[in-house]
């Protein structure tokens, strides 16, 4: 009798060791669960539907210049297009974003869709709103606006279409959004639909609706996408999210292009699965709804577009230590700091 316990005593502690050492090493397995057995299929399915580098004539394809991604800052501009079927798209999210892999920190700058600015190679560089931008020219033309707004080159661009966008969200259980009271899209002119708020998830079609409603403003629909993006990318990187990786292989085959590399894609996948949570700041650039030629724009605030500026010169400055990068709101005292010691 006193062997047997001594075997379930035994037993025991083996199983306790088994879970602690599962628990403590989760992240490390899930990484290698990743690399064995999907990195692979990621790659391919990536290369077959969704890797696209930008091109300037029907020829020639421009390739982003390869970088250290593991460790060096990266800039990618985000696109989310209203694209239906083969009907002409638009950016209906238009975001800068600084990604910094060794410090796990990622910045995102929103720039509203009515944003009033040059449209670079359409009609002598006319002046239109940024949502324009990829009707008229597709990504080349938006990442060459956008650019020009905030007078720094874009390395890659990644873009998604609203039925990816809904079927990602679908494909993941939902979303915990943070929609206290309910929304209601009532105008006239305006797609009809109805957000209860207080619910634990949210699906595909209200987390869409959610990103789309804009009966209060523009920044504060800008301030939703950036709040979607933050729980999207968090619901994403967790641990529970491995299984559904051959779906989300199908759904942004379809709906999903990039310039960035397949193996790349995936080299950071395994990066931020292994280490700890990713910190994402987020910037909207403001501006001051103005009526030209009795079209609504949003005119920038000149204030914001300079703080903006200095944020990406400092998140891409590869020798910023995390501790002295500048978070939004806090760009402004910096920029004021430079001009002083400059000055004496």
């Amino acid at each position: 009798m006193r062997k047997k316990w001594k075997k379930r005593y035994i037993a025991l502690i083996v199983l306790l060791v088994i879970i602690a050492g599962g628990f403590l090493f989760r992240k490390p397995l899930t990484v290698l669960a990743f690399d064995l057995f999907l990195s692979d299929r990621v790659e391919s399915t990536l290369a077959q539907k969704s890797y696209q580098p930008l091109t300037t004539n029907e020829d020639n394809s421009v390739k982003p210049e390869p970088i250290a991604y593991k460790s060096d800052p990266f800039s990618v501009m985000l696109l989310g297009t209203d694209q239906r079927k083969t009907e002409t798209a638009r950016s209906d999210t238009m975001i800068y974003a600084v990604v910094r892999p060794e410090d796990y920190k990622v910045l995102l700058i929103s720039i509203p869709r009515d944003t009033y600015t040059e449209i670079i190679g359409h009609d002598g560089d006319k002046k239109d709103k940024i949502t324009h931008a990829y009707a008229f020219g597709g990504q080349q033309m938006a990442k060459d606006t956008l650019e020009a707004l905030l007078g720094h080159d874009i390395q890659y661009y990644a873009t998604i279409n609203f039925q990816g966008l809904k079927d990602t969200v679908d494909a993941l259980g939902g979303l915990p959004l943070p929609i206290k009271k309910t929304i209601e899209n009532k105008g006239k002119d305006h797609e009809k639909f109805t957000i209860v708020g207080g619910k634990s998830l949210y699906n595909g079609e209200e987390s869409l609706n959610y990103v789309r409603y804009r009966e209060d403003s523009d920044f504060n629909r800008t301030k939703r996408q950036q709040v979607f993006l933050d729980v999207l990318a968090n619901k994403m990187l967790s641990l529970n999210q491995i299984g559904n990786v051959t779906e989300l292989l199908n759904i942004l085959g379809e709906n999903f292009k990039t310039d960035m590399e397949p193996t790349m894609i995936t080299d950071l996948a395994k990066k931020f699965l292994g280490g700890k949570e990713m910190d994402i700041s987020s910037f909207t650039v403001m501006g001051e709804g103005t009526r030209i030629d009795g079209v609504y724009y949003d005119v920038v605030n000149e204030e914001d577009l300079n703080e903006a500026k200095a944020m990406i010169d400092n998140w891409m400055n590869a020798g910023t230590p995390v501790d002295q990068l500048i978070e939004p709101g806090k760009a402004g005292d910096a920029l004021e700091a430079k001009a002083t010691s400059a000055a004496h």
